[in-house]
């Protein structure tokens, strides 16, 4: 099967998926979340999926907002670090769940860290996320040095 890029084919619908992204970004800042933790979750994600132009636009993006090459060499890994502050883990728990709807839901993001609001926004960004990966692979975005 060939690769086709949907957002040419279909760039109404490409659109819609741009304007829902934007409103889980701002959903996001509303609920008082770091513009840098966005940016993690969107990688997370992306490196579970395993969508290289989406790691490497949220790397880039990350580095942009302030995040440090320590944290992002560790993200793939962060549980077994002490980069991440409890709310970042809350975070990351979360959008790993979201993802992985295969495995066994953890909830070990549900230390209470995070409000109803925090979760909510986590839960549209790693949605979203997960969204634009698939569109991504599919449409076989090219990503070279």
């Amino acid at each position: 099967m060939s690769r086709v890029n949907i957002s040419k084919q279909h760039p109404a619908t490409y659109q819609q998926l741009a304007g829902l992204s934007q409103a889980a970004g701002e959903a996001a800042i509303a609920a008082d979340l770091d513009p840098k933790l966005l940016e993690l979750v969107r990688l997370r994600v992306s490196q579970i999926n395993g969508c290289a132009f989406c790691c490497r636009l949220h790397a880039r993006d990350a580095v942009a907002a302030g995040e440090t090459a320590d944290r992002l060499a560790v993200l793939a890994a962060w549980w077994e670090s002490q980069y991440f502050s409890e709310a970042e883990r809350a975070a990351l728990a979360l959008a790993e769940e979201v993802t992985e709807l295969s495995a066994p839901a953890r909830e070990a993001w549900d230390t209470g860290v995070l409000t109803d609001a925090q979760v909510s926004a986590v839960t549209w960004l790693a949605v979203v996320m997960n969204a634009w990966n698939r569109v991504a692979i599919r449409s076989g975005y090219r990503v070279a040095p």
